[in-house]
Parts: structure tokens; C-alpha cells; sequence
């Protein structure tokens, strides 16, 4: 394994040698590739909800790159290499698991997410890290905005700011979309307000998958698959019938849609 480890480091090193490496290579930065780590992590996602291990087996190949990218840019700043990228996660999960690999107590799941956040506060404070001027402060600016939400409510939460309950929130939900009905009914349409609307109405149903224990995420990932096939019966069931989506009317086209629905509740 470790010479496995060791010939993707070498070939990272000469794919990054100047005048015999890889001239697209060669031109990045850490800003450069930073979004490609991101579409791999989504596309290690793809993977797994398709159920396709071979293809995962491949996406993960290309994030481990990604580390491995990264790492050599550092090495080359004299920062840091990928075996002190390594060091440090293992040293981190053994520090933050004391009930696995020292003499802490026998914890539940939520034990254990709360003991973590405990660490992390404390190994924060030991490096003399200031204290955020805001409970809200460290949530990644760059995490989806459905995801993201979902954080900015789980922090407000600890202090009480939330809703008691997913009924509370539903209430709320209705309010807001009354507010972006208010804002479609203009004459003319002020759409910087209709923006506003129909984020704040995007916001309170992240929080409500939030209180339903439900990824909102992970919800309209599925929500997006479910069109995706539905919307190709469509295609394909106008194509036995020699037309196509352009041709026919939304009528058709709705009818179809209900019969792709029908077949997908009589598989279930």
C-alpha cells in the first residue's frame, strides 16, 4: 500500500517538474484547482447514490488527487508534504476519539458528535486561536446555500433562537410564500424583492427539513433525479408516438408525466 502511496506522490512530483512536467500542471495554484475539489466531492456523491462502486472506486481516485495536488504545491512552498497531511488526520481522530482509542467513557452517537465539538474548542483555544466575534462564524462561505442554511440554523439553535417545532415552521413557510406571492402580484415586478422573497422562503424550508431531521440537499438531489427520469419517459414515450417535446403541448406532455408517475408508485 505504502508503495502504491508513494509512486502517486512521484508522479504528482514530475507532473509539477519544471521543463519536463505538465504545462497545464505546472500553471496551478492553490486558488486554480481549489473548485475542482469541490465537483469531485460531488461527483463521489453521484457515485454513491447511484449505487456504482466501480465508478466510486474512480471518484475517489480523483479527490485522493486532489489532496495529493494540494499537498505538492506546499511541498514546494516548504509549508508542508502529503505524509504531514496524513500525520495529522490520524493524529486528530485519535485525539478526538478518547472512548475508542484511550480511557474514555462508552458514548452514544450524539455523545460523541458532542464530545468532538468539545475537542475542536479546545484545541482551538490551545493553539490561541481568537474567540469568534459571532456564533455564526466559521461556517464555510463556500458549502451549497441549502447547506449552508442548515448550519447558520444548527448554531443559532444552540442558543435558543428556533423554532419549537416542524409545525412552527410550516406556519412560517406559508408566510413566506405569501410574501412571494405579494411581490409576483406587482405592477411592474420588483425583482430584487422577489429575489429577497424567495430566499427567505428557500431559507425556512431548509430549517424545516432541518427540524424534519431530513438533508435538504440530499432531498433535492432527489427531487432533481425524479424529474430527470420522469421528464425522459416523456421524451421517449413522444418519440413511440413520432413527436418530441417541442412539438407537443403542455397538456400532452402533463399527461405523460402522470403516467410516468403511475408506473414508478405501481414498481415501488
Amino acid at each position: 500500500m505504502s508503495q502504491k502511496i508513494e509512486r502517486l506522490i512521484e508522479i504528482m512530483a514530475a507532473l509539477r517538474t519544471p521543463g519536463t512536467g505538465c504545462p497545464w500542471d505546472l500553471e496551478q495554484d492553490f486558488r486554480s484547482i481549489a473548485p475542482y475539489a469541490i465537483e469531485e466531492a460531488y461527483e463521489v456523491v453521484e457515485a454513491i447514490e447511484s449505487g456504482d462502486l466501480a465508478e466510486l472506486k474512480d471518484e475517489l481516485g480523483d479527490l485522493l488527487l486532489q489532496v495529493v495536488f494540494h499537498s505538492r504545491m506546499a511541498q514546494e512552498q516548504g509549508a508542508f508534504a502529503f505524509p504531514d497531511v496524513v500525520d495529522g488526520i490520524c493524529d486528530k481522530l485519535v485525539r478526538r476519539h478518547p472512548h475508542v482509542f484511550g480511557a474514555g467513557e462508552s458514548l452514544t452517537s450524539a455523545g460523541v458528535t458532542a464530545q468532538w465539538n468539545e475537542i475542536k474548542a479546545a484545541e482551538k483555544a490551545a493553539k490561541g486561536a481568537p474567540a469568534p466575534a459571532s456564533l455564526l462564524d466559521g461556517v464555510p462561505l463556500a458549502l451549497p446555500a441549502l447547506s449552508r442554511a442548515v448550519k447558520l440554523q444548527q448554531r443559532a439553535s444552540k442558543v435558543g433562537f428556533d423554532w419549537n417545532d416542524a409545525a412552527h415552521v410550516m406556519g412560517k413557510i406559508r408566510e413566506e410564500t405569501e410574501e412571494v406571492a405579494a411581490e409576483l402580484a406587482g405592477s411592474p415586478v420588483d425583482f430584487k424583492a422577489l429575489e429577497e422573497e424567495i430566499g427567505d422562503l428557500l431559507f425556512v424550508v431548509s430549517n424545516l427539513a432541518r427540524h424534519a431531521k431530513v438533508d435538504p440537499e440530499q432531498a433535492l438531489r432527489s427531487a432533481n433525479a425524479k424529474f430527470e427520469r420522469r421528464f425522459h419517459h416523456i421524451e421517449r414515450r413522444l418519440a413511440e408516438m413520432g413527436s418530441s417535446p417541442e412539438a407537443a403541448s403542455l397538456d400532452e406532455m402533463e399527461a405523460l408525466w402522470a403516467e410516468a408517475k403511475n408506473l414508478e408508485k405501481a414498481k415501488a
